[in-house]
């Protein structure tokens, strides 16, 4: 069976996205060099089929109440319901089932100190079905910008400098959203391009208000705009979860190297055995092989590492549409 894969422009269009997604339509045919009307074709074809959407949410490292990455082993056919369960919770980001398809991954983020708790205790799915829970502090982000795939390079370099990105400000300097934020954000996390009229409408904001108030959290690195695109239509069919031990004193170096290999979407410590974890996404699992006996194994740190091939994606970073 032929796989459908992007053109060109579809592939511009997806990066151009990455570095801006709330660009308007007549900003990205410039830089594109096409028409608004064939931009915002395109963008349209493209949600439509659920290939594209950008969804905006505080960073990777934004939270500081607990961010956890979640293992949790299933019975034989039980993980679709689980996955799809944990996909319906507003605090789930990057629900998947990978391995043999028994297993379920996925990241929590806590929006206040008793979130955190009462998840881990309270609040995970209730079933026989579930086996085992292993659950891993996130303990610092090394790179964490899943929405965007470093290994795109649709657009000549001139046409992506023309796009703006959002500031890169650590956790430490990140300031607190207001509680009046949450509706806000609640919507952005469903579609990033909403339009200002209608986030004014949800919000009970004026349209002004609205635009000053994303403006502000962009700025202040508290509101990034993610794409979230089918993988396997830019040419990237696997994608794998790795976890690595590696020895304390090599942890910040460690990281910091595998931040810095193009195919690496994730890469943060985390508590447990093995105390680094990584998203890689590659064309194939031929590709998979040569990243893990060239680049990892140039990383003598690693004494131990263990992969978790992705089968399915239920959720990544935006809200679970219904």
């Amino acid at each position: 069976m032929e796989i459908d894969v992007a053109d060109q422009l579809d592939q511009q269009l997806i990066q151009a996205l990455q570095l801006d997604g709330r660009a308007s339509f007549s900003r990205l045919a410039e830089v594109l060099g096409v028409s608004d009307q064939t931009v915002a074709r395109r963008y349209r074809r493209l949600r439509s089929a659920d290939r594209v959407r950008v969804v905006g949410v505080p960073p990777a490292n934004h939270y500081g109440h607990g961010r956890w990455v979640l293992r949790l082993r299933c019975a034989p056919g039980a993980a679709p319901t689980v996955a799809t369960a944990l996909a319906r919770r507003p605090d789930t980001a990057w629900v998947q089932i990978v391995s043999n398809g028994t297993e379920v991954q996925c990241i929590t983020r806590a929006r206040a100190a008793e979130e955190s708790t009462e998840l881990l205790l309270d609040r995970l799915p209730r079933t026989g079905r579930v086996l085992d829970v292993a659950a891993y502090s996130l303990l610092h982000t090394f790179y964490g910008s899943p929405g965007r795939i470093r290994l795109l390079d649709a657009l000549p370099r001139a046409n992506a400098q023309l796009l703006g990105s959002d500031p890169n400000i650590t956790g430490a300097d990140l300031p607190h959203c207001d509680p009046d934020d949450q509706r806000l954000l609640d919507v952005l996390a469903t579609d990033g391009r909403i339009g200002l009229a209608d986030l004014a409408t949800a919000t009970g904001w004026s349209v002004s208000t609205v635009r000053r108030r994303i403006d502000q959290l962009r700025a202040t690195g508290a509101l990034h705009f993610y794409t979230e695109f089918d993988l396997a239509y830019l040419g990237y069919t696997a994608e794998t979860r790795l976890w690595a031990a590696v020895s304390p004193a090599q942890l910040e170096a460690t990281g910091t190297a595998l931040a810095a290999h193009p195919g690496i979407v994730f890469v943060a410590a985390t508590s447990g055995t093995t105390n680094l974890t990584a998203t890689l996404v590659c064309k194939d699992s031929h590709e998979i092989y040569r990243y893990l006996t060239n680049q990892v194994a140039a990383l003598p740190a690693i004494t131990h590492l263990e992969t978790t091939p992705v089968l399915r994606t239920f959720k990544r970073l935006g809200h679970l549409l219904r």
